[in-house]
């Protein structure tokens, strides 16, 4: 087992199909919060319809409550830290 880790960070992934990119990203308009007009890695100009942000968050769903409802239900969140490779 690994040792805690000192860190709060969260993995929120949230995806989407094609069709609904335009309302994944419509969403965000009067959403005030944290992640409002910060980037995240997206592979939607790739076919894939998946973001990622790294949140600095106890646990998942305080992660998943800084994001708007319609992107949260259709997201994932786990916790995650940095690990060192060998």
């Amino acid at each position: 087992m690994w040792p805690a880790s000192p860190d709060a960070d969260v993995s929120a992934d949230p995806r989407h199909e094609p069709a609904e990119c335009r309302y994944a990203h419509a969403a965000w308009l009067g959403f005030e919060r944290p992640r409002r007009h910060q980037r995240a890695d997206s592979s939607c100009m790739h076919g894939g319809h998946r973001l990622w942000w790294k949140v600095d968050a106890p646990d998942a769903a305080s992660a998943l409550v800084l994001l708007p409802s319609y992107v949260a239900a259709r997201s994932a969140a786990e916790p995650i830290r940095a690990l060192p490779i060998p």
